[in-house]
């Protein structure tokens, strides 16, 4: 692992910063999915006098709906691939943190096993002939 470099608690720390800004984008879709409606019933219909009937949306609500469904499928994608990224960095993050503990773990298990002393002629292979 010597080429990694990973700083747990920066990475935390972007997390957070990242999850703010997520909900505030979290927020402004929730936002629009009421507001864009509204404004787009309130703009109107193409029928005389302004009196919300059954007519067809007027211009202003149809630019409403085309920016809405144009813009919904990018910020449910933005929404997406953030809560993906967020959770793939920390995920990551625990694996190398877990891998550090599971090799300092090993190599106090090999520090602690029993050494083999092999001295040439006393039985063992080294120097006996």
């Amino acid at each position: 692992m010597t080429a990694w470099d990973i700083s747990p608690s920066g990475v935390q720390g972007v997390l957070t910063n990242t999850a703010t800004a997520a909900e505030g984008l979290s927020n402004t879709g929730k936002a629009l999915e009421k507001t864009v409606p509204s404004a787009a019933k309130s703009a109107g219909t193409i029928e005389k006098g302004g009196v919300e009937k059954s007519g067809t949306q007027g211009p202003v609500a149809a630019a409403l709906g085309e920016f809405f469904n144009a813009y919904q499928k990018d910020l449910l994608y933005v929404a997406e691939r953030t809560s993906n990224s967020m959770t793939g960095a920390a995920t990551a993050t625990n694996y190398y943190v877990t891998g550090d503990l599971e090799m300092a773990a090993k190599a106090q298990q090999e520090a602690l096993k029993e050494p083999k002393i092999d001295l040439p002629g006393a039985g063992g292979k080294q120097g006996a002939k």
